[in-house]
């Protein structure tokens, strides 16, 4: 069985947060749900680098917002993919350092799953290709396809 991959889910709307973490556990997430910025970053700052999967915020909070969030998180776990997702359609400009923006209503929560799915999966790096195993004697040397990137 697959490990979970784990989420940071931010939202200081509760009944927000609390959709979210069904619609991401439904799915097969591990999610770790808190209420404010400051939450996340103890979180993040306890958290061994490799361990979380993803941070899911929203761009408006009290106090910090996710875009702050995101920076500081990413200063914590350089490779950790952020997405953050606002009521407000045209703040995408704001939503600087986040990998994903995605505006609240304007998307369905299939497109929000998908691109999770596919931010979570930049995370654990492109595949492996096989590498050929030579039925060759063993003083020739094996041929192995190499492909470009």
């Amino acid at each position: 069985m697959r490990p979970k991959k784990t989420i940071l889910c931010v939202d200081n709307n509760e009944q927000a947060l609390s959709v979210r973490t069904f619609l991401l556990e439904t799915r097969g997430y591990r999610i770790i749900a808190v209420n404010t910025a400051q939450e996340a970053l103890e979180v993040l700052e306890r958290s061994v680098p490799g361990t979380l999967d993803l941070v899911l915020c929203d761009l408006l909070m009290p106090q910090m917002d996710g875009n702050e969030l995101v920076r500081r998180a990413k200063q914590l776990h350089p490779g950790l993919p952020a997405m953050i997702v606002s009521g407000t359609v045209n703040a995408f400009d704001r939503a600087l350092h986040a990998d994903v923006f995605l505006p609240k209503g304007a998307c369905s929560a299939a497109e929000m799953i998908e691109r999770i799915r596919v931010l979570v999966a930049r995370k654990r790096g492109p595949k492996r290709t096989a590498t050929a195993i030579s039925t060759q004697p063993t003083d020739a040397v094996p041929f192995v396809h190499a492909t470009a990137s």
